[in-house]
This record gives structure tokens, sequence and C-alpha cells, in this order.
């Protein structure tokens, strides 16, 4: 096995190796720090309650400790306008976003059932499965466990595969992995990456086999893709590094993995970025 540390080095890619940035601010109320990249994120301190916009558009509000967080996603644009309001007061940053590196995996061997679906009854399954994931990922949890940053899910692991990379599916190109794969032996312990509420905990889907989705706060959730086992229930509270399943390789996977993820909103981000973080102050 591989240890954490090493781990992230040998093939978490270039987006996962971006520093952070520091907390900056100014006087006026509004502090920003995270990962300014494709793939990354900006956490921010400001006014409790302040409704936040991202270029114009008004998409969360911040805490009652004033803490808030915005994804940037794999295609976000070279800057993102961030503004913050509240009945007195706003302030603003324009924020540069760098490009992300991505690489571009092949795998093979896959059911074609998995890649390219056309029996009608699959194909309904499929559809209620998306319905149930959708309601999920919808989640808006009103806390902000997201400001003590994450933990790796697994404590030992090899990076099978970056996040944001170009997938080609038994030679057929697919869209970009939005999960970064953490390759360990079946039954290896999955820990909670932070706190947060358990939004979806269900076997059996047909393309994440056993997942388990958590609210982090305003609507970050983390996906725990292919578990062999699944020990949390959907509206349960959970914390940070508590054992919520098991690594397997249910679903479209050929090989034990842990594929995890990151979303804000209908964001996909790079939920290594996330590692270490904290709060500004």
């Amino acid at each position: 096995m591989i240890s954490t540390r090493r781990a992230l080095i040998l093939g978490a890619g270039a987006a996962s190796l971006t520093a952070t940035t520091p907390a900056t601010a100014q006087d006026d109320g509004f502090v920003l720090s995270g990962a300014f990249v494709q793939g990354g994120f900006a956490m921010g301190r400001t006014w409790p309650r302040a409704l936040v916009f991202v270029d114009g558009e008004a998409l969360t509000t911040a805490s009652a400790a004033g803490l808030f967080v915005v994804g940037f996603d794999r295609d976000a644009p070279a800057s993102v306008e961030l503004e913050v309001r509240d009945r007195r007061r706003t302030a603003g940053r324009r924020v540069p976003v760098r490009p992300g590196q991505f690489a571009s995996t092949r795998i093979d061997g896959l059911p074609p059932s998995t890649v390219e679906p056309t029996d009608p009854a699959l194909l309904e399954r499929i559809r209620q499965e998306s319905a149930l994931k959708d309601e999920g990922f919808a989640s808006r949890v009103d806390t902000d466990d997201f400001g003590n940053g994450f933990i790796w899910p697994l404590e030992t692991f090899r990076v099978s595969s970056a996040w944001g990379a170009q997938r080609v599916l038994n030679g057929t190109p697919a869209r970009p992995h939005y999960g970064i794969d953490l390759a360990a032996p079946a039954g290896t312990p999955i820990r909670a990456p932070g706190d947060g509420l358990v939004t979806l905990a269900r076997s059996g889907l047909h393309f994440e086999g056993g997942l388990t989705l958590i609210d982090h706060g305003q609507g970050l959730i983390t996906a725990c893709l292919h578990q062999s086992r699944i020990d949390v229930l959907a509206g349960q509270r959970v914390t940070q590094g508590q054992v919520i399943g098991r690594v397997g390789m249910t679903g479209r996977a050929t090989g034990p993995h842990l594929c995890w993820r990151l979303r804000w909103r209908d964001r996909n981000l790079d939920p290594s970025l996330m590692i270490g973080q904290s709060a500004p102050v």
C-alpha cells in the first residue's frame, strides 16, 4: 500500500497539487481563502446570513457564523465575480481561477450495459435511480460543516485515476471523470471526510453500486461510490473520521476502489482540494 501523502504526490493530478490560496481581506468584512483553480473552491467569511452572488446570481447564503462556500467547476472561466450583500452593506471580489490540467484515461473490459445500456427495463431502472440521486444532491443543509475541511476517506490507498480526466470507456469517449479513484483492498473502511448529514445511502445502484452522499453544508456534497457495504442511513448525522462503509467494486468498476466525488450545487469539484482546509478567520 502507498501512504496517503505519497499517493497524492504520485497520482492526484496537477489540480490536486495546486497550492491553496491564503486568506485575503480588505477592510470590508469579506475574507476569502481556498483553491482558486478549475475544480476548486472559495471559502469565505462575511456578515451572518449575507446573500452570496456568483457572477451576478444569488446562489447561496452565509451561515449564522458568516461562513459560505462557492465551487468552481472543471470548465470554470478565468475569473469569477463574488459579491456579498446584507441589508446595509455590499462587498465584492473578482477571483482569478487558474486552469486545471486534466489527463486522459482508458478503461476497457467494462460490461456493455454499463457503458451504453439499451434494454428498456434497465433504462427505466437507471431513470429511477437518477431521480434518487438528484434528490440526494438537491440537499441544502443549513450548516457550515465544510469550515473544518476534509480528511482523506481512506487511510492508505493508491490514486488510480485523477480527478477531471477525460475518460475513454471500451474505446468510446465519455464524459470527464468527476471523481478521484482511490484503489484499496475490498473491505477497507471508508471514513466520513467531514461532518455532515447523510442524504442518500443506497446499495445496488447500476452505475455506482453502493453509494453514500453527505451534505457538508449549503449543498457541498461528497459522494462515495462502489461500496461493498454501507454502515449509515439517510438522515443520519456523521462526524469526520466516522466509518461509513467499506471499499468494494460494485456497479461500474473493474477492481476494488473508492470513487470519491464532490459537488457544489450543479458544479463538480475535486474533493482532494478540500483536504486540510479550514475557514478563514
